[in-house]
């Protein structure tokens, strides 16, 4: 633990939501939600005004669609979010060596360590200047949490949303810390909570008043003298600049049932050569295949095999996983797949000359594989079933929220697509909300575009943060509503 609040945390708000609405001006200030739009599709993040409907991240987008039947319902554009991302990154990556990022939207970063924050004065200052650089250059908002370890970095930066700023002093953690639920401390998820609840403990302070001798009997040693040690407060994890992967896998959650095992099959060498892309594009090789298949019935299998050494060959990894399959029934039916590669690596075992064939391979599949609609998630896709109707296609080809540009009227975003039909509406990030026209699904003058920046002149932050004031008036912090200090 740390004598000063010197470590930050950032977490943007809403973030694919949010960029949505900054992207679109028609859509500022309405609910929003983003994530799989197909049967089983599921809410990757829902906008604030979608949250006070009730909608919130891992609903079935069916669900949410009963709670908001208004809300505009969209599918993520990564591409959009990760060049966002990179923009927060760098900025980050001027306030420290040690930033630890733990999603696109989301990381630690030790200030002491870049010089930037020595105590909680100079802390708060960077923590200002950081919103200020971020709102700047993105045109989002992010909550920032001060303290002295990361778990109560990650707390303050929770209670700071939407858009503020809170710092936990040292030596007020475990007045802080004692009335929240436990289910605010790292590593106690809904069973674990459930245990404990069964036992009489529900806050933080009951953690506390309870020792280490009793959570030891109820959790196990290790998770036991984790939780009471948190419990206290006191968290010495370090800001770690590269974390180390230790799987990369890819899953598929289908519309409809798959019960044709030759279909199954071909979906699993399909994942296996996606998993090596993901893998390679890391420079890693791995050892153990993983696949995971969830039935009908929702039962989750996992089958796994081990090879002689490290490999990034499709091929290799194409042949475990199906032998893997043969191990698994799938009679009933199967709702999702997955497959990952463990025991990472920095090099491989594999024959140099096959490399060349193996890239042609990996093309070749790229180019067949067609975009998919994302579930709850970046790595997971919602297929639509083998025999594809016309406005399967359509939505396949324009997705509810995507870029688009027609040769007549610019750029534009799909509203929506069906009989034959797509509705764009035309707008930019800087213009005023722009009106909405449908054309043919096959109409030539009609293509696919990337998105657009959300800022469109950003401004010069090369000195950052020297350049950079670093704090703002009392009056436009007060306004905010969310500078506060416990």
């Amino acid at each position: 633990m740390r004598s000063a609040p010197t470590i930050l945390h950032l977490d943007m708000d809403a973030f694919y939501a949010s960029a949505e609405q900054a992207a679109k001006p028609s859509l500022r200030g309405k609910a929003v939600v983003v994530g799989g739009l197909g049967p089983r599709g599921v809410v990757a993040t829902a906008s604030y005004e979608a949250r006070r409907l009730g909608v919130h991240s891992a609903m079935p987008t069916a669900q949410a669609r009963r709670l908001a039947p208004n809300a505009a319902y969209l599918v993520p554009r990564f591409s959009l979010y990760r060049t966002v991302s990179d923009q927060v990154m760098e900025l980050l990556g001027r306030l420290s060596p040690l930033v630890e990022p733990l999603s696109l939207d989301e990381a630690f970063v030790d200030l002491e360590a870049g010089g930037t924050a020595d105590d909680s004065a100079s802390a708060r200052a960077t923590g200002e200047g950081l919103r200020v650089a971020i709102r700047a250059v993105t045109g989002l908002s992010g909550s920032v949490g001060l303290a002295g370890s990361k778990m109560l970095a990650k707390i303050a930066s929770e209670q700071a949303k939407p858009d503020g700023l809170v710092i936990i002093e040292p030596g007020t953690e475990r007045e802080l810390l004692a009335p929240l639920s436990v289910r605010i401390l790292p590593g106690v998820g809904p069973a674990t909570g459930d245990h404990l609840r069964r036992a009489g403990m529900t806050t933080v302070h009951d953690l506390a008043e309870a020792g280490e001798a009793e959570l030891v009997r109820l959790v196990g040693k290790a998770h036991g003298h984790g939780l009471f040690r948190m419990a206290l407060g006191l968290d010495d994890r370090p800001v770690v600049a590269e974390r180390d992967a230790k799987s990369v896998s890819v899953e598929d959650t289908f519309d409809v049932d798959l019960h044709d095992r030759v279909r199954v099959r071909a979906e699993v060498e399909r994942l296996a050569v996606r998993c090596v892309e993901r893998l390679r594009a890391a420079d890693r090789s791995g050892r153990t295949v993983v696949l995971k298949v969830r039935r009908y019935d929702f039962s989750t299998l996992t089958r796994s095999e081990t090879l002689r050494g490290p490999t990034d060959d499709p091929t290799v990894v194409r042949e475990a996983a199906a032998r893997l399959l043969e191990s698994v029934d799938t009679t009933g039916g199967v709702r999702l797949l997955g497959v990952g590669v463990t025991g990472l690596a920095d090099y491989t075992q594999e024959d140099l000359f096959a490399q060349a064939a193996d890239a042609r391979e990996l093309a070749q599949r790229a180019l067949e594989h067609h975009g998919p609609t994302v579930e709850g998630g970046e790595e997971e896709t919602v297929l639509e079933p083998a025999a594809d109707s016309a406005e399967q296609l359509a939505a396949r080809r324009w997705p509810a929220g995507h870029d688009v540009h027609h040769e007549e009227h610019g750029h534009g975003w799909v509203q929506g697509s069906g009989i034959g039909r797509v509705t764009v509406r035309f707008e930019e990030p800087w213009s005023a909300p722009g009106r909405v026209l449908t054309f043919r699904i096959d109409d030539p003058q009609l293509r696919p575009a990337d998105p657009l920046p959300l800022v469109r002149e950003s401004p010069d932050y090369s000195s950052w943060p020297a350049s950079l004031p670093k704090s703002r008036s009392s009056g436009a912090a007060a306004s905010e509503g969310g500078e506060s200090s416990p």
